[in-house]
């Protein structure tokens, strides 16, 4: 969809146009000038009931008088000044819908003047594009029916005055770029298992330097794994035929050549079945998600191509099959790590920290300003936190802020979690330096404890996404989170 600015409402009109109304039956700036260019159009049918503020709700209107336009929407917002971030994205979402079925092309949108708490220009136009675009997201790759095709909104324009226009503008951009990365994260995870593999992903990572002269890709196969001692990482590929393959893409693009790359690992089991620990059967086509962590990583690399960012910053895909068969590691196996730690396996379903332990060490190569790791790692973190804010475990506090202030600011929630001593006590084994579980309590917390032993040369924070990367039900889809969120803190990093 192509996005642009507009400085005055009654020139170069779309085919449609959208207006706030807030209760109380407040017009908003423009649709009090339509009221008085109708003649009282609209507060007539306010007094009728036909009209209403209430937040949500979206009535069309056609054949104003006196109005060159088909369609005007009428877009309740609720009490003023009041909207949150999240109501107003639903909202938006809602109002591209309603364009849709009206079989609008073109739109002018002066929801630029519903003020949302605590944001400026900048966020209302970035969080209309981002919601506009998540309501279009469709995935019908593998269907032989796809949807009737309908004529679609294709130009948004938002109106602002002179002086916001390049603040709005930067807005575009930024959220452009979020917008790609976000649907090119939700099409890699929403693609099935026996097509999505580790090969696939790295075929991806490989295209998207292609793609950007700024990005080159190196594939790191399991011949090389087993030179670099990353038996980890390999004891989890074992049970499957799909070879195990770590993409890394540096993107460079520093003025200083030699400035230190920020680090971006995601977690990429293509598939999770749980090796001999075996998964219930029930939702276990979910787990087809469980590679969300390296599919938000490859968005961010996307939507930082687009940016031109001027940062170095390498994203790492850690592709992966976990599935049981007479070749699967078992639990009671006593694996050697990358870093050198032993690993006592007392449950094969906690693979994903047996991957990334070795990939952690992995990057210590690249002498990285910040490491941060995103993973589906464990349902503990969705019983904690549910499916609104991921977790965050971080052994560094300047990270920690950088990633709370990215998350504040691009409504992608996170929520830190505790990293004790103690819990490294959970991770004791008679037998090796580590066990790979530490008991029932605390799992999200003694996953990220496992990890932070992998972490000790370079600034690490964790986030666990188990619950917020995919919808379950008839949303069922990943969500693209949290692209919006490592964007956002790439974006902070040059200013």
């Amino acid at each position: 969809m192509k996005y642009s600015i507009q400085h005055n409402s009654q020139t170069a009109l779309s085919d449609s146009l959208a207006v706030g109304i807030f209760e109380q039956d407040t017009l908003s700036p423009s649709a009090l000038n339509i009221d008085q260019l109708t003649g009282g159009y609209l507060t007539q049918l306010i007094a009728t009931g036909e009209l209403t503020g209430a937040e949500g709700k979206i009535i069309t209107l056609r054949n104003v008088p006196n109005l060159n336009v088909k369609h005007l929407f009428v877009v309740g917002c609720g009490k003023a000044g009041e909207l949150s971030e999240s109501a107003f994205k639903q909202l938006l979402a809602k109002l591209a819908e309603v364009a849709k079925e009206n079989q609008a092309t073109s739109l002018m949108n002066t929801l630029t003047e519903v003020a949302l708490k605590d944001r400026d220009l900048y966020w209302n136009v970035r969080f209309t594009i981002e919601a506009m675009e998540a309501g279009q997201y469709r995935f019908e790759q593998f269907k032989s029916k796809k949807s009737p095709a309908k004529i679609c909104l294709s130009e948004v324009k938002f109106l602002v005055n002179e002086a916001q226009s390049a603040l709005a503008q930067q807005a575009i951009d930024h959220a452009g770029a979020i917008a790609l990365g976000v649907k090119l994260a939700k099409d890699v995870a929403n693609c099935p298992p026996n097509v999505c593999t580790p090969t696939y992903l790295a075929q991806q990572a490989e295209a998207l330097a292609q793609r950007s002269s700024l990005i080159k890709t190196t594939i790191v196969d399991e011949q090389k794994m087993t030179e670099l001692g990353m038996h980890a990482y390999l004891a989890v590929s074992r049970g499957s035929h799909n070879e195990a393959k770590m993409s890394i893409i540096e993107y460079r693009n520093h003025p200083n050549p030699d400035a230190k790359p920020i680090v971006l690992v995601g977690k990429g089991l293509t598939f999770d079945a749980g090796g001999i620990s075996l998964k219930p059967a029930d939702s276990m086509d979910e787990m087809k998600y469980d590679m969300c962590g390296a599919a938000a990583v490859y968005g961010v690399m996307n939507a930082l191509a687009e940016l031109q960012l001027p940062l170095n910053v390498i994203g790492v895909l850690a592709g992966c099959e976990n599935l049981p068969d007479g070749n699967a590691y078992r639990p009671g196996d006593i694996l050697n790590t990358m870093n050198g730690l032993t690993i006592e396996v007392l449950n094969t379903d906690a693979e994903g920290r047996l991957v990334l332990c070795d990939a952690l060490t992995y990057v210590e190569r690249f002498n990285p300003e910040a490491v941060i790791d995103i993973a589906t790692l464990t349902g503990a973190c969705v019983v904690a936190l549910g499916q609104h804010n991921s977790g965050l475990i971080s052994t560094n506090e300047a990270l920690t802020n950088g990633l709370q202030q990215a998350s504040q600011q691009s409504a992608d929630k996170i929520w830190r979690l505790p990293l004790s001593e103690e819990y490294q006590e959970q991770l004791k084994s008679n037998f090796a330096d580590l066990a790979n579980i530490g008991g029932r309590w605390g799992g999200a917390i003694t996953a990220g404890a496992f990890l932070s032993n992998f972490t000790k040369k370079y600034p690490w924070a964790h986030l666990d996404i188990a619950g917020t990367a995919w919808l379950q039900g008839a949303n069922k889809g990943a969500t693209g989170r949290p692209v919006a969120l490592l964007t956002q803190f790439l974006i902070n990093s040059v200013e």
